[in-house]
């Protein structure tokens, strides 16, 4: 029951670094006017990888790992339907700034200037990032109520 609980408040607490990360990066590429800005933008998306995979093991745990109610379960909701294409989304869209950003990692690395030209365009997926992060805190907070669900 402890390791339930504890699980569970971790996953929750991956869903407020993973908001408040991503916000940061979003935030941190729209002001990005010189390579001075990019510090900030890689530790915001440090934070951002980090919760992101917090969120997806302790969620695997929590879904088909025995801590709660078991797959048949989760694959039965439509709401966890919901959140696993909110994540799929997200996932496919964090591939072309995950690409950039490692990119910039190596320039940095290297003394070499990265090319900040798609730094706005990477900012705007991660506000749709930031909605699909929302959509997947409705859903979960749906199935814990039973929303969508046969009476």
């Amino acid at each position: 029951m402890l390791f339930r609980w504890l699980l569970a408040a971790v996953h929750l607490l991956a869903f407020g670094v993973a908001l408040a990360s991503i916000l940061g990066r979003s935030w941190a590429l729209r002001r990005t006017s010189s390579p001075a800005n990019v510090p900030a933008i890689f530790q915001a998306d440090a934070g951002w990888g980090l919760s992101a995979l917090v969120l997806i093991i302790t969620g695997g745990m929590r879904a088909f790992g025995g801590y709660e109610k078991g797959g048949g379960y989760y694959l039965h909701e439509p709401l966890f339907h919901l959140k696993m294409a909110a994540l799929i989304l997200i996932l496919l869209l964090e591939i072309a700034p995950m690409m950039a950003l490692i990119r910039w990692r190596a320039a940095v690395r290297q003394g070499r200037v990265p090319d900040l030209s798609r730094a706005t365009h990477f900012a705007r997926i991660g506000m749709v990032q930031t909605i699909l992060l929302i959509v997947m805190v409705f859903a979960a907070s749906g199935m814990s109520r039973g929303v969508g669900l046969p009476d």
